[in-house]
């Protein structure tokens, strides 16, 4: 489902120069056509990739993971400069939208499990503030709330390995309907865990969804039928085969002695 065709520089739009006009892919950039299923943006580290994603995220209003939208933030305010200067062509508007950065998980656990204690407090407080009806009422509230994150993210959300707990998010956010904007999900993944990422991202894409991710992953990159972009000078649609990542890891896993001699 393609609720966004393509993203653009505004028409007669003069670049103005620093970060992040300054990187040679966004110097070059015009426009690009994204797939209605996943497009994955993949380069090296300081090619533009992230600074393109995240103008998206900031130009299509989308929350971030803790819900924050993306504008106000203030990590992204040179991608809010970017998304000034572009235009983006939509064909329906997603119910649901978000940018999640793999760094946005440890913040949102933290948000979690304060949330988690301010309710046990709340449950506590009423025992001793209110009587009756009142009490019942006001402890089946917080009750419900705190007993609502359980079911959705465990008792003990650091219980869970940093893998685990963010696949878990994942599930939690990803709904049908949506537009999703992921910036280097592999990042706390092992291999097992990057395929259970691949299986939730296909089951979405069932379901109406639509992805844009920044990537450094073979493995979320062999995604059957995506749409690679490759982040160099200029942006370029490129077969997952011709991929430099997965060149490189496929001949190192081929011969791993003859790359580490010449290190």
């Amino acid at each position: 489902m393609a609720y966004l065709d393509e993203v653009s520089i505004a028409a007669n739009q003069t670049l103005p120069g620093g970060y992040p006009f300054e990187l040679p892919v966004i110097e070059s950039f015009d426009s690009i056509r994204l797939d209605p299923g996943v497009t994955f943006f993949v380069g090296e580290n300081g090619s533009g990739k992230s600074s393109l994603l995240e103008a998206i995220a900031v130009g299509m209003k989308c929350p971030t993971v803790g819900a924050t939208d993306a504008r106000s933030d203030p990590m992204l305010s040179e991608a809010g400069l970017l998304a000034k200067c572009m235009t983006f062509g939509r064909s329906i508007n997603a119910k649901r939208k978000m940018f999640f950065r793999a760094e946005d998980a440890i913040g949102f656990t933290r948000r979690v499990q304060a949330d988690m204690k301010d309710l046990a407090e709340m449950t506590a407080g009423y025992e001793k503030s209110l009587k009756g009806y009142a009490r019942q009422l006001a402890q089946g509230v917080s009750n419900g709330q705190k007993e609502a994150y359980v079911d959705r993210y465990g008792e003990n959300p650091d219980a869970r390995s940093h893998g685990e707990w963010f696949l878990e998010i994942l599930k939690g956010r990803l709904q049908p309907g949506g537009l999703y904007l992921l910036d280097e999900p592999e990042t706390p993944l092992s291999p097992i865990h990057q395929l259970s990422l691949l299986s939730l991202i296909m089951e979405m894409l069932r379901s109406n969804c639509q992805f844009i991710i920044a990537t450094h992953s073979p493995i979320l990159m062999a995604l059957p039928e995506a749409l690679i972009l490759q982040f160099d000078q200029t942006i370029q649609p490129v077969e997952w085969n011709d991929v430099e990542h997965v060149e490189i890891t496929r001949s190192f896993l081929n011969d791993p002695q003859s790359f580490i001699r010449h290190l």
